[in-house]
């Protein structure tokens, strides 16, 4: 059985026909004083339940709780929690005195009413450590080379820093041809962040960039328009999780992007593509 939280839905769908599982209704609702009620109507015992929940908002994290909670009332033999995005997954440290791990408090939540947990390129994998049983992170990189254009001519895949060159690696392969590289990232507090172009040369090379995760896209925006005037090809943004906030289209678009590919781990406009296929692999 497949449960979804509602910000995953479109996600739970694909799970469910990938592991020909029933997907079950699911109800919210919202109480005059603002709180949240997501129950599971109709509810059959069952060996096995999948909740599949991004965690975009704190709300979400509400509804996900509530879920869980509602299953293990149902007396489901074995809960499994997917985050095919996990929310607050960056607040990872302290990077202030006085400031909370919010990773590993929300992790501490979410374990009290699963089983298991698999979540999708968290932007750090250390974050698994905090949930006890300890969750395992599935990489669905390689799904970004799909949306890809067939055409790209002497493709670059660029990654946001040396650290995550894997990705731009990841996707290469699976495209089947390029050069990799990356952007130099120079951090100057927790919230702003400066990325530069490294020296390779991309003069009428196709430029695919790749990241885990776009939220606001200025620093990348700003690191793109860079390469314009290197006589760039054709620019593409692929990410994991697209969570392209405010007028994150607007600002990539203006750096020269010609099409930003997502996953439906965030259900955006831009999630041109399915980790349900990876998910079903490891579940």
């Amino acid at each position: 059985m497949i449960v979804s939280g509602s910000a995953s839905q479109a996600l739970a769908a694909s799970l469910a026909r990938e592991l020909e599982e029933p997907l079950a209704p699911v109800d919210s609702e919202r109480f005059p004083d603002g709180e949240l009620l997501a129950s599971i109507p109709e509810l059959e015992s069952s060996k096995r339940a999948i909740v599949v929940a991004s965690t975009v908002s704190s709300d979400a994290h509400v509804e996900l709780l509530q879920l869980q909670d509602a299953l293990g009332e149902a007396g489901v033999d074995e809960i499994v929690t997917v985050l095919p995005y996990m929310g607050y997954g960056r607040q990872d440290r302290q990077f202030d005195a006085g400031q909370p791990i919010s990773a590993r408090a929300v992790a501490r939540a979410i374990s009290t009413g699963t089983d298991r947990v698999v979540t999708v390129n968290p932007h750090e994998t250390g974050v698994c450590d905090f949930f006890e049983p300890t969750a395992s992170a599935v990489d669905a990189a390689g799904q970004l080379a799909e949306p890809l254009p067939a055409d790209l001519a002497d493709p670059v895949f660029l990654s946001p820093d040396a650290g995550a060159v894997g990705l731009a690696e990841t996707v290469r392969d699976a495209y089947g041809t390029g050069e990799t590289d990356y952007f130099e990232k120079t951090r100057h507090s927790g919230t702003e962040v400066e990325i530069t172009p490294s020296d390779v040369d991309v003069a009428g090379r196709d430029v695919v960039v790749t990241d885990d995760i776009i939220a606001t896209g200025s620093t990348m925006s700003e690191a793109i328009a860079v390469l314009g005037d290197r006589d760039v090809g054709r620019v593409f943004v692929t990410c994991i999780h697209p969570l392209l906030v405010r007028n994150a289209y607007t600002k990539l678009a203006r750096a020269g992007v010609e099409a930003v590919y997502g996953t439906d781990t965030i259900e955006r406009q831009a999630s041109a593509v399915s980790v349900a296929p990876v998910l079903a692999d490891h579940l």
